[in-house]
């Protein structure tokens, strides 16, 4: 290892390398406050010192950028789509209707990555589904049998003695 001998620096270069301070004055740039300083025949201000363009050479250094889009997961949460138009059209419209509310928010929810929201609402659009098959299937057997014995005692069956 080399030998490096550190010195210490006094108080006063300390406040050397520090900036003025702040006046609390208020004073203009140019030759009159208040009025831009003209240059040239066309009176077109000029622009102060400190904000004049500097023309000399200049070194670029382009810095390359990587953008990074992730896109949310999709969840895989099943949304019973046709199950719910199948019990809409050949069940019951209202618990159908309902079914299919839920399987669309269901579709939207995994496009959107909410495991939860997905989750839940594919749970409530099978219960609807489910309840309005149940609801479909009895109303149909009902008819069924409500048929049957009016038919029933409209057509008496005759019976053969023997």
């Amino acid at each position: 290892m080399s030998d490096i001998k550190y010195e210490r620096m006094n108080e006063n270069a300390l406040h050397m390398d520090n900036p003025p301070p702040y006046s609390a004055k208020n004073e203009e740039p140019g030759p009159s406050a208040g009025m831009a300083p003209t240059t040239g025949s066309r009176g077109t201000p000029a622009m102060p010192h400190q904000y004049t363009p500097y023309y000399g050479p200049a070194s670029i250094a382009q810095t390359s950028q990587t953008i990074v889009i992730s896109s949310v997961q999709p969840s895989r949460e099943p949304d019973y789509m046709a199950y719910s138009i199948f019990t809409m059209l050949c069940c019951c419209l209202p618990l159908g209707v309902a079914a299919l509310a839920y399987s669309i928010q269901t579709q939207n929810a995994n496009q959107n990555g909410n495991y939860i929201s997905a989750r839940r609402n594919s749970r409530v659009a099978l219960i609807l589904a489910h309840t309005a098959l149940g609801v479909g299937l009895g109303c149909l057997i009902i008819y069924i049998i409500f048929w049957m014995n009016i038919s029933h005692q409209i057509i008496e069956v005759p019976t053969i003695s023997p």
